[in-house]
């Protein structure tokens, strides 16, 4: 059995592709690492470019795209190794002797289920990566860097691939806590994802993925939150998208905001089916984890 394999799932992405894997080169002609793309439907030649280039690599294909979620499960079904690193197409780890990192971590650590890597969010990495961070259990973790133990994934529900995109970590981080799992950050291991968040907004994709982002977290909160917490997050939620996009003029995030709201109603009887709420005691432990560490920023040296 494998050790360590990358899951990457791609569609229509060539170029951030082509970059990705130039610099995971290691670990594509590493004899210990098993390297598995899902190519989602891409019409821009991604199978081709894999299969002509290669051959190691192997590709599983979607005839048709079937969405970010649905392609990851695909991945974790079909991994035979002890740890599965995944990784969005346009992201790449930096760190040297992430794999031995990543084996010391686990083997110190039995009752950790998922690493959550250190990601610089940007298009050039900063020319002091270094840090003074601390590991540390946390409540979840983030997509496009992480790795599994997948002892613990087959512990737990697949992702929901009806979430389309976001709100699967955090589905999988519930379900974890539910089961006596944890999530560490591990800041040793660094990756960078190669976007610019600021300029998302321009996307013309903007208010699909707003609309997506915010029925996820209401997703959530009717599948895991106590009763007693559901209204008052969701009201919460929702009077601060209004008041910091809508009411400065951000039409689009209106737009977002009753599409997440009509998703929300339409998928009641799903979620009050597949609820699987914290008790008031797990609710109030998970509550005292530190959050999910999403942004890195580099440390300003003298």
């Amino acid at each position: 059995m494998t050790k360590f394999s990358i899951l990457i799932t791609t569609k229509d992405r060539l170029l951030d592709l082509k970059e990705t894997l130039n610099r995971l080169a290691f670990f594509i002609n590493n004899d210990d690492v098993e390297f598995i793309i899902c190519d989602d439907g891409s019409l821009d030649g991604t199978s081709n470019f894999i299969e002509t280039n290669y051959k190691s690599i192997q590709l599983i294909k979607n005839t048709k795209s079937k969405g970010l979620i649905f392609s990851r499960n695909r991945l974790l079904s079909l991994t035979t190794a002890d740890y599965a690193i995944t990784l969005d197409d346009d992201a790449h780890i930096v760190s040297n002797d992430a794999l031995k990192k990543i084996d010391d971590f686990f083997e110190s650590n039995k009752k950790c289920a998922v690493i959550a890597f250190r990601i610089f969010w940007g298009k050039i990495l900063p020319n002091h990566v270094g840090h003074s961070l601390a590991e540390k259990r946390v409540k979840g973790f983030v997509g496009c860097g992480h790795v599994w133990r997948m002892e613990a994934w087959r512990d737990i529900p697949n992702y929901p691939d009806w979430f389309v995109f976001y709100g699967e970590e955090d589905f999988a981080s519930f379900q974890l806590f539910k089961n006596k799992w944890e999530i560490w950050f591990v800041p040793d291991i660094l990756v960078l994802h190669r976007v610019d968040v600021k300029a998302r907004k321009k996307d013309v994709d903007y208010t699909t993925r707003l609309r997506r982002s915010l029925r996820s977290g209401w997703y959530l909160y009717i599948l895991f939150y106590p009763l007693t917490e559901i209204p008052k997050k969701m009201t919460y939620t929702f009077w601060m998208q209004i008041k910091l996009k809508v009411l400065k003029g951000d039409l689009k995030a209106l737009l977002a905001i009753l599409g997440a709201v009509f998703n929300v109603l339409f998928n009641i009887p799903r979620l009050v089916y597949k609820r699987k709420a914290l008790t008031n005691l797990e609710y109030n432990a998970y509550k005292k984890l530190p959050d999910t560490f999403v942004y890195w920023t580099a440390e300003i040296k003298e």
